[in-house]
């Protein structure tokens, strides 16, 4: 059996707002924007006749790494009353792979994103037993879904031998 993982939607407060910030801090494009009549059969929210608004926002990959945008649009979905800047059981945390992490972190600065965690640099020792090392950025998008953006500086070999 194979399965491939081709988009996450999440649920939304404003969905313009949020379009708005997949595309200028993660450089995601619109690849479908339409309003949805749920069955009430797929969706573990809402109720059969629920008129929704998706908007899929599309990565550099034609098929995987889409995030789907949904907001209830009648009736509304009753919002938490605080946005969330942590992580606990059942909130996901989003790895994505950047080739400009100080870029992400200036556009997401400017649209006054909760950041967790300035451009750090750090490292880890890969699968392939290399040590993978990245300028990273935490962030929360609008509604507090949590991101990591890492964009990979380097590759070294682990070694104790002295490179001198």
């Amino acid at each position: 059996m194979k399965n491939i993982v081709k988009r996450t939607t999440l649920i939304v407060r404003d969905i313009e707002t949020s379009a708005h910030w997949y595309s200028e801090v993660m450089g995601m494009t619109r690849y479908y924007d339409n309003e949805i009549v749920l069955s009430g059969n797929g969706m573990a929210a809402g109720k059969a006749g629920d008129r929704t608004h998706l908007v899929i926002m599309q990565a550099d990959d034609p098929v995987i790494g889409m995030i789907g945008l949904l907001q209830w649009v009648e009736p509304e979905l009753p919002a938490p009353t605080e946005i969330p800047t942590g992580v606990t059981y059942g909130n996901p945390t989003f790895v994505v792979a950047s080739d400009d992490v100080s870029e992400a972190h200036r556009r997401a600065e400017k649209l006054g994103t909760h950041i967790h965690a300035q451009p750090h640099e750090w490292s880890v020792e890969g699968a392939d037993g290399e040590l993978k090392c990245f300028l990273g950025v935490s962030l929360f998008d609008p509604d507090g879904y949590f991101y990591e953006l890492n964009q990979l500086l380097a590759s070294k070999p682990m070694t104790d031998e002295d490179p001198s």
